[in-house]
């Protein structure tokens, strides 16, 4: 029989790697059909002070900000042919999933281009529903001309990443209930920006899982067969080392998330892109000595839109795969409870009724985590904090 401290150096080691099981096909978000079971967003950038409005699916789809090209891929762009006059924002798409995908699911995301530009601010992320509840991971968010993808985690206190974790990223905070959260710098080559795109785009692939968080990515040349190849299940035992890890070990994420749901966004400026300070360090207004809180609206978003040629998605496929199947979230008595999304929809369970992003969901006005790298807080909306002081009680 082991002794207690060999069962105890056991079981911090099973909780600081990934969990090694095959998971199951739930959902897959591509093709013609890459739309069907999101929400648009349908109101101004009110989260991150951002200098964009959010259309809503029918404008997105008329000015083609929103749409399947012939080569079956998902364009999400920020509008880059309209003449925008002073003090007024330039068109662009928020989009969140009407599903939540449980703790136990891998979500796979392949893109072959992701924005970037001057002033121009995209992520993919996750959410609980009643944010900042239920955590946040950030997979894919970079600004500006940043050239390397940086992925983080937000919670509540309690959470933090290991001071020494197996990872191939930079990790840049622990604490991940800090402003900024537990961040984490991409190291490999082609994770954002130009060459993102010149070397014809990479995969990302999220665990979620009791055992931990972990994020691997591949640029296109190096992702594995195990991925490209996923059909009905997908299995990450054979994908080595995570560009970020966040292992239970430090971190009980069945204690600080709930179901997720997916979010795509791009936002221009606000209190990431558009902060002087990190305008310039990342590349924008450079050698200008009178950059100020103002120069990111004025040098891009105002006049015409030919500098956010480079500001959209070109999204491959999303793929939820789940040890369960994905849930809809809906109230009952003051609560929340989640349904399973296939007993939704064939009329068992309690109501579907889905609290997506969209303008008139419960979350309009719950705002994203977001700050910038010299830590700058994010915008945290009225909405948000009411929301949040009323879960205290």
């Amino acid at each position: 029989m082991r002794s207690i401290a060999m069962r105890a150096a056991t079981a911090v080691l099973l909780t600081s790697t990934p969990s090694l099981a095959a998971y199951n096909l739930v959902k897959e978000y591509s093709g013609q059909d890459f739309f069907s079971g999101w929400d648009f967003y349908g109101n101004y950038d009110n989260l991150t002070s951002g200098d964009v409005n959010w259309v809503d699916q029918t404008n997105a789809t008329q000015s083609k900000l929103a749409y399947v090209n012939d080569a079956g891929h998902a364009i999400i762009k920020v509008d880059n042919t309209t003449f925008v006059p002073y003090n007024y924002k330039r068109d662009s798409v928020r989009i969140t999933t009407q599903e939540y995908f449980p703790i136990g699911t891998v979500l796979v995301f392949d893109a072959t281009h992701l924005p970037y530009g001057c002033s121009v601010w995209p992520s993919f992320w996750t959410k609980g529903e009643n944010w900042p509840i239920g955590g946040e991971v950030d997979v894919i968010e970079a600004v500006n001309l940043m050239t390397y993808n940086q992925m983080a985690l937000h919670t509540q206190d309690g959470c933090t990443q290991p001071s020494s974790v197996t990872q191939t990223g930079a990790t840049g905070n622990t604490n991940c209930s800090a402003d900024a959260g537990c961040t984490v710098a991409e190291k490999q080559p082609n994770s954002f920006g130009a060459s993102f795109a010149s070397a014809g785009g990479g995969v990302w692939a999220t665990q979620i899982d009791s055992s931990g968080i972990f994020i691997w990515f591949w640029t296109r040349d190096s992702v594995p067969s195990s991925v490209s190849n996923a059909g009905d299940s997908i299995d990450p035992s054979s994908w080595g080392t995570p560009s970020a890890a966040y292992p239970s070990s430090s971190c009980n994420i069945s204690e600080f998330f709930t179901p997720q749901q997916l979010v795509i966004d791009i936002t221009l400026c606000g209190n990431w892109a558009g902060v002087a300070s990190v305008y310039q360090s990342t590349g924008c207004g450079t050698g200008d000595a009178s950059v100020n809180a103002s120069s990111c609206y004025l040098d891009n978003v105002i006049n015409d839109g030919s500098k956010y040629a480079d500001a959209y998605f070109e999204i491959s496929y999303i793929k939820a795969f789940s040890l369960s199947s994905p849930l809809v979230a809906s109230a009952s008595g003051g609560s929340t409870v989640y349904v399973s999304a296939t007993a939704s929809a064939s009329g068992s369970g309690s109501s579907s009724g889905t609290s997506g992003s969209g303008s008139s969901g419960s979350n309009a006005g719950m705002p994203k985590a977001q700050v910038d790298a010299v830590g700058y807080v994010a915008f945290v909306g009225a909405t948000a904090l009411a929301a949040f002081s009323w879960m205290l009680l």
